[in-house]
């Protein structure tokens, strides 16, 4: 019997982010039986995603941290890595981090090396100069450009690169998200929230999702309105600091911490807004399954337009704008009805099932040009 193509999937850790979400939503649809996914961490503890990548006949090897004071060590990881493991494909979800798993899988005549941009523009700070770096010296070693979208694209590979990126939706079973009013009553019912107005945002606590304008937005809104309840999805390390500042508000009653969730589908259905006002992004997961859901998301101009599939269920609002001016926008916007857009999704082409074919038929189409 003929073994699958084994593919390696290069992570920092397999926790429920955006990207790490989207690989996972095609490794379940994925044809096993002619392509198998393995993966590269970078991290020691265990991430979420661990057990069922086991249970779908993943392997999954740790490289130390990617440390630029440390580098000699971790090159040599590498080198000892590739020695004893082969892959035809090396697909790399850490951008511009993978660049040494790159050079040492091109040094080994990886047929196809892949860079997938799953994020825009991240502003500046201290790492930004290794990051410039290590994203202009990628570029000698990949053979291949993935991206989530052209932001994206643009940011990794530069512009005179960017439409030569092979673009791997960010896709979604969107009948897993497809609105259902029975559902909508039970899953308000388990959170205690069957007559209020109930705001989500699901994301990282990290800069880039922007907790503290956030919280700022949600505070001025139950200003107006006291009965509005707003469930936080995910953890990461500002979490407690975005606590802290929930307390001192008085908002504990109103803001509900959810930590990390394996059921976002089902608790989008007892929502009736999406809040997302991201300094930036790339194609969030996390937008495109909550317009799947049918509520109302509004999200800022940090967030790329072709994020937007149902025009009617996303409003841009400026970053520039105060959350006293976010909350009146969002406040005025209360006759929304929601309604089942699954097959908007599909045919928008952001539905998984389609999508994982393309992506099939792309790894072979990519063995077959470089081998």
């Amino acid at each position: 019997m003929q073994q699958p193509i084994r593919i390696l999937q290069l992570f920092t850790i397999l926790n429920r982010g955006g990207a790490e979400t989207n690989v996972m939503n095609y490794y379940r649809k994925l044809d096993r039986t002619k392509f198998q996914f393995d993966f590269i961490v970078h991290r020691q503890e265990k991430g979420a995603y661990e057990d069922e990548i086991a249970t779908l006949g993943g392997k999954i090897y740790r490289l130390p941290a990617f440390n630029p004071l440390k580098i000699k060590s971790y090159k040599k990881a590498i080198t000892n890595f590739f020695t004893e493991h082969s892959y035809p494909i090396i697909h790399g979800n850490c951008s511009e981090l993978g660049v040494y798993i790159y050079q040492e899988a091109q040094k080994r005549n990886t047929p196809v090396i892949i860079a997938h941009g799953h994020n825009a523009t991240d502003g500046w700070n201290l790492k930004s100069p290794f990051r410039y770096y290590y994203k202009k010296r990628m570029m000698r070693y990949i053979n291949t450009y993935f991206t989530c979208g052209q932001d994206a694209a643009v940011w990794l590979f530069g512009k005179k690169n960017a439409d030569k990126a092979f673009t791997m939706t960010n896709a979604i079973d969107s009948s897993n998200f497809a609105y259902d009013e029975f559902k909508s009553q039970q899953v308000r019912a388990k959170l205690e929230a069957t007559t209020s107005q109930n705001f989500i945002h699901v994301g990282r606590f990290n800069e880039q999702k922007n907790h503290n304008f956030l919280i700022a937005i949600f505070n001025e809104l139950v200003k107006l309105d006291s009965n509005k309840k707003l469930f936080l999805v995910g953890n990461g390390e500002l979490m407690e600091a975005i606590k802290k500042k929930v307390a001192k508000l008085q908002l504990e009653k109103n803001v509900i911490f959810l930590g990390l969730r394996s059921d976002v589908n089902e608790l989008l259905q007892g929502m009736d807004v999406f809040l997302f006002p991201s300094l930036f992004e790339g194609l969030p997961v996390s937008l495109v399954e909550a317009q799947a859901s049918g509520i109302k998301c509004f999200i800022s101009d940090g967030v790329p337009k072709e994020s937007i599939i149902v025009n009617e269920y996303v409003e841009v609002i400026s970053l520039k704008k105060s959350a006293t001016e976010w909350a009146k926008i969002i406040d005025a916007q209360d006759d929304f009805i929601k309604k089942d857009v699954s097959q908007i999704i599909t045919d928008k082409g952001y539905d998984i099932n389609k999508n994982v074919v393309l992506l099939q038929e792309k790894y072979l189409e990519l063995l077959k040009q470089h081998s």
